[in-house]
C-alpha cells in the first residue's frame, strides 16, 4: 500500500492536488476510487468520524448496511478485507491528524491513498510509512501567471507593478488568488491600480493575527467590501449553515428574502468567486470561505438574528421534506421568511440531494434544543432513509428524534420514535435492541390508552417474530392487531393488517386463507387510497398464486405489486418483487424474461445494498452454467 500525506495552509490548493492526481491516474484503478471529506477544520465542529466513513466505503464496496458491525475495529476490518484484491484510490481529504484516518487504510499493496491535511501527520510518515508532501504557496512567477490568466485581456501586462502588489498580497495562495481575480474580471472598466490600492489597504485592517487565515482574510474582506448589501448578508448568513450544498430556496429561508432575490445574491457571490455553483440548483462554499463568513456573522449580526436565521433555515428543510414525503397531505404553514422548497415529482431524487443537509438539519436542530423539528424532521426522513437502505443514518436520527420526545414530555411520540428505532434495527438485524424498543412502544401505548398506536406496534411485532423464524406467533400478533383496528374502525390499519395475516398464513402454506385475507386488504387498501398496502398486498396474492402454481396468475400480480412500488420510489421492494416476478416467468420455462426480471432486480437490490441481492446473483450464475 502506497500511501501519501499532502499538508499546506488552507486555501493552497492540497484538495485540487489530490483531485487532479486522481483525475489522471483513474485509469491505474479500475476497481474504482473512493473519497470522503472528513471536514478535520470544519468551522461548525461537525467533523466526520472515522466511523461514518467507514459505512460510505463499505456501501460504495457493494457491502449492504445490515452487514455492517457497529463498532469501528470491526468496520475497519471487513473494509480491509472487501479491498483485498482490488485496485483502488483512496482520498481522504481535510484530515485532522493522524488517528482520523489510521482506521481508513486499507491492508493491501495494491491500493492507494492519498490524506490532505493543514496538520503535517507526522505519525502515519513515522508509522505508517507514508510519503510526506508539503505544498507551499505558488511561487511569485506561478501566481502572476495563474492571476493574468484568469483577468484575461492583456490587463495584467498592461499594469504590471498593479500586478505585482494584487499577486503580492494574495501570498502566492491559489484560493486568494481566484477570489482577486474574479474581482478584477467583474469590474473590467476598474484600473488594476485601484484595485491594488483597495486590496492594500484591506490588508493593514485585516492583518490581526499571524493564524493561517490571516492572509486570506484580506482578500475576502476586500472582496466582501465590494458585494451589494444583499449578497453581503448572505454570505454572512451562509456562515450558519452547515457546509453542504445549499439549494436557492434554502439560501432564500436563510436570509428570509424571495427566491428572486436569493438567486440573485447567490448568482454575485459566484462571480466573486465566494461560491461555487454544484449542478442545476446547489451552491458550495470552500470551509475557508465559510470561517470568514462565520466570523462576520457572528460579529455583525445580533444574537436574535442568527437564531431567526436558523429556525427558518430548519423550516425550511422540515417542510420541504414533509411537501416530498406527505404529497398527498395539505403543506405544513411556513413561519414568515421561510421558502418551501419544491421537491418535484421525483420525492427520492429530492432526499437523495439533500441527504447530507437534512442530516445536518437534525444535529442543529437537536445542538439549537429544537426539540420539536428534531422529532418532525426524523419522523419525515424516516421512510426515505428505510427505502434507500441508510439504516444507520435512521437508527442515529431516531435515537435524537427519542430524547426530544422525551423532552417534549409526549408519550406518544416517545411510541412512535421507538417503533422507528426498531424498524431500523430490524433491517440491521439487531433483533434484540428492536424487541428492547418495540416492548418500549407497547407499554406506552396501552398505558396511555392509544389503541391505534398499540395495534401498529402489533403489527411492527409480527414483523420480528417473521424475522425471527416465529411464523404462527407472527401471525397470531397480526390477528391481535388486525382485532384492535377493526375494534377502533381504523380502515387503513385494517388494510395492513389484513395483508399481514395473509402474509403469514401464506408463508405457513395456509394459501387459500392468504389469498382471502390479502384480497380484502387490496379492496380495503384501494378504499382509503393507500398504494404502499395495495402494492404488498398485491405481492402477497401472487406469492400465495405462485406457490399453488397458478404462474400466470402470480405474474399479473406481481406486476401490480411492481407499478405500485415503482410510483412511490421504492427500490428496496421493487427489487424483492422483480425477483419473484423472475422466478415465476423461470416456471413458466420463460428463461428470457426471468433473467431480464432478476438483472433489474439485482441492479435495484444492489443499489439499496440488500442482502438478497446475492441470492440472485446466484440464480442468474445458476442460469447461465450448463
Amino acid at each position: 500500500m502506497a500511501i501519501a500525506v499532502i499538508d499546506g495552509a488552507a486555501g493552497v490548493g492540497k484538495t485540487t492536488l489530490a483531485a487532479h492526481w486522481a483525475h489522471r491516474t483513474a485509469d491505474l484503478y479500475p476497481d474504482g476510487q473512493l473519497y470522503v471529506d472528513l471536514r478535520g477544520f470544519d468551522p461548525s465542529g461537525r467533523t466526520v468520524t472515522a466511523a461514518h466513513a467507514l459505512r460510505s466505503f463499505l456501501s460504495a464496496l457493494g457491502v449492504p448496511d445490515s452487514q455492517v458491525p457497529g463498532s469501528e475495529d470491526a468496520a475497519a476490518a471487513l473494509y480491509r478485507s472487501a479491498l483485498t484484491g482490488r485496485r483502488v484510490s483512496i482520498l481522504l481529504d481535510n484530515a485532522y491528524d493522524s488517528a482520523h484516518v489510521r482506521p481508513l487504510l486499507p491492508a493491501t499493496a495494491t491500493c492507494t491513498v492519498v490524506v490532505t491535511s493543514r496538520n503535517r501527520l507526522t505519525g502515519l510518515v513515522a508509522l505508517d510509512g507514508a510519503l510526506p508532501i508539503t505544498l507551499g504557496p505558488l511561487p511569485h512567477a506561478a501566481a502572476h501567471i495563474v492571476f493574468a490568466t484568469r483577468v484575461g485581456d492583456g490587463r495584467a501586462e498592461a499594469e504590471p507593478a498593479a500586478t505585482a502588489t494584487i499577486v503580492g498580497l494574495c501570498a502566492g495562495l491559489p484560493l486568494a488568488l481566484g477570489v482577486a481575480a474574479a474581482r478584477a474580471a467583474t469590474n473590467p472598466h476598474t484600473p488594476l491600480q485601484a484595485l491594488a490600492a483597495e486590496l492594500s489597504a484591506a490588508r493593514l485592517d485585516a492583518l490581526t493575527g499571524d493564524d493561517l487565515r490571516s492572509d486570506t482574510r484580506a482578500v475576502f474582506s476586500w472582496s466582501y467590501q465590494a458585494l451589494t448589501v444583499a449578497a453581503a448578508r448572505l454570505f454572512r448568513l451562509l456562515g450558519l449553515h452547515p457546509g453542504t450544498p445549499i439549494s436557492v430556496a434554502a439560501a432564500a429561508s436563510l436570509a428570509a428574502v424571495s427566491v428572486t432575490e436569493a438567486g440573485a445574491a447567490l448568482a454575485e457571490l459566484v462571480r466573486g468567486n465566494l461560491l461555487s455553483r454544484r449542478g442545476a440548483d446547489r451552491y458550495v462554499m470552500h470551509d475557508l470561505l465559510r470561517w470568514y463568513a462565520a466570523e462576520l456573522v457572528r460579529d455583525t449580526e445580533p444574537d436574535d438574528a442568527r437564531e431567526a436565521a436558523t429556525r427558518r433555515l430548519l423550516h425550511h428543510y422540515l417542510h420541504t421534506a414533509h411537501a416530498a414525503a406527505c404529497p398527498a397531505e395539505p403543506p405544513l404553514q411556513a413561519p414568515p421568511g421561510v421558502v418551501a422548497g419544491d421537491p418535484g415529482d421525483d420525492a427520492s431524487a429530492w432526499f437523495a440531494a439533500e441527504h447530507a443537509a437534512l442530516l445536518c438539519a437534525v444535529d442543529i436542530a437537536v445542538a439549537d434544543g429544537q426539540d420539536a423539528i428534531t422529532w418532525q424532521l426524523a419522523e419525515k426522513l424516516g421512510d426515505y432513509l428505510d427505502r434507500r437502505g441508510h439504516w444507520n443514518d435512521l437508527a442515529s436520527i431516531q435515537e435524537a428524534a427519542l430524547t426530544a420526545a422525551r423532552r417534549l414530555r409526549e408519550p406518544l411520540r416517545e411510541a412512535g420514535t421507538h417503533r422507528h428505532l426498531a424498524r431500523a434495527h430490524l433491517r440491521l438485524g439487531h433483533y434484540g435492541q428492536a424487541r428492547t424498543h418495540l416492548s418500549a412502544a407497547l407499554e406506552l401505548a396501552q398505558r396511555h390508552g392509544d389503541r391505534h398506536a398499540e395495534g401498529r406496534t402489533w403489527l411492527s411485532l409480527a414483523l420480528l417474530s417473521e424475522r425471527e423464524g416465529r411464523l404462527d406467533v407472527a401471525r397470531d400478533q397480526a390477528r391481535h392487531a388486525l382485532g384492535i383496528c377493526v375494534e377502533m374502525e381504523d380502515r387503513p390499519g385494517q388494510a395492513r393488517a389484513l395483508n399481514a395475516v395473509g402474509w403469514y398464513q401464506a408463508l405457513l402454506g395456509e394459501y387459500a386463507d392468504a389469498l382471502a385475507h390479502c384480497g380484502r386488504s387490496v379492496t380495503l387498501a384501494a378504499e382509503v387510497d393507500d398504494p404502499i398496502c395495495q402494492a404488498s398486498a398485491w405481492h402477497s396474492l401472487g406469492y400465495s398464486h405462485h406457490r399453488l402454481g397458478d404462474h400466470h396468475q402470480a405474474l399479473t400480480c406481481y406486476h401490480q405489486a411492481l407499478g405500485r412500488f415503482r410510483q412511490a420510489g421504492d427500490d428496496h421492494l421493487a427489487g424483492l418483487i422483480l425477483t419473484d416476478l423472475g422466478d415465476a416467468h423461470s416456471c413458466l420455462g420463460d428463461t428470457v424474461a426471468a433473467e431480464r426480471a432478476w438483472r433489474e432486480a439485482l441492479t435495484l437490490l444492489d443499489n439499496v445494498r440488500h442482502q438478497d441481492a446475492e441470492k440472485v446473483r446466484a440464480r442468474l450464475v445458476r442460469r447461465r452454467t450448463p
